[in-house]
């Protein structure tokens, strides 16, 4: 049986959270260190220049892994890397990129005791995870921020699962032409230009 917190208790419960600054603080706000979220966007959207954008200021807080279970290591993913940069200071030493590394591997490293507090999951309709195997590994990582990427189907995410994952996480991203449009439950909602020229381009002829 689950504990059940008294309003004196519920008051003074002080959550671990990220301390985003500048545009991530505009966009997002101020997130909790644990949970869910989800990116989705269609390809050649910016999607994945996102997700490393977003790895790279994560590592200020911590380790982050990025489970490329789409490209892996590669040479597409090399570049990406490249262009978004990650060869100095935290970034260079918090980031790592699993080569496809399967869910049940993944699971399993993240029961060691070193394991990075920030997974970034590319994507989740690779992972094979119904949304109940979704959710049991969230619920066997209540220490850890997962963060998942989606194909998309227009403007929603693509597929039951990634639908109902998107209902479930805490923050929710969905990408296009280069902007990405968050929905958070701690606040911003600003949109952030992954690429401001192509951004600028794209909605220019919106």
């Amino acid at each position: 049986m689950r504990r059940a917190y008294n309003v004196h208790q519920i008051r003074q419960f002080r959550p671990a959270t990220l301390d985003f600054d500048g545009e991530w603080l505009a966009s997002i706000g101020r997130p909790e260190r644990t949970g869910s979220w989800l990116i989705w966007g269609k390809s050649a959207n910016g999607k994945t220049r996102f997700a490393l954008q977003l790895a790279r200021y994560l590592c200020n807080f911590g380790r982050v892994a990025y489970d490329s279970l789409e490209e892996g290591l590669s040479l597409t993913m090399q570049n990406a890397i490249a262009e978004v940069g990650f060869s100095d200071g935290k970034a260079k030493r918090n980031f790592s990129l699993l080569d496809k590394e399967p869910i049940d591997e993944l699971a399993e490293r993240l029961r060691k005791e070193k394991a990075p507090k920030i997974v970034i999951i590319d994507s989740l309709q690779y992972t094979g995870m119904t949304y109940t195997a979704y959710k049991a590994l969230r619920d066997e990582n209540p220490g850890k921020l997962l963060i998942f990427i989606s194909h998309a189907d227009g403007a929603e995410p693509k597929g039951n699962v990634a639908n109902s994952v998107k209902f479930d996480a805490n923050v929710k991203i969905y990408v296009e032409g280069y902007r990405a449009m968050p929905q958070s439950r701690y606040g911003g909602g600003q949109p952030y230009d992954v690429w401001p020229q192509k951004s600028a381009e794209y909605w220019a002829g919106k």
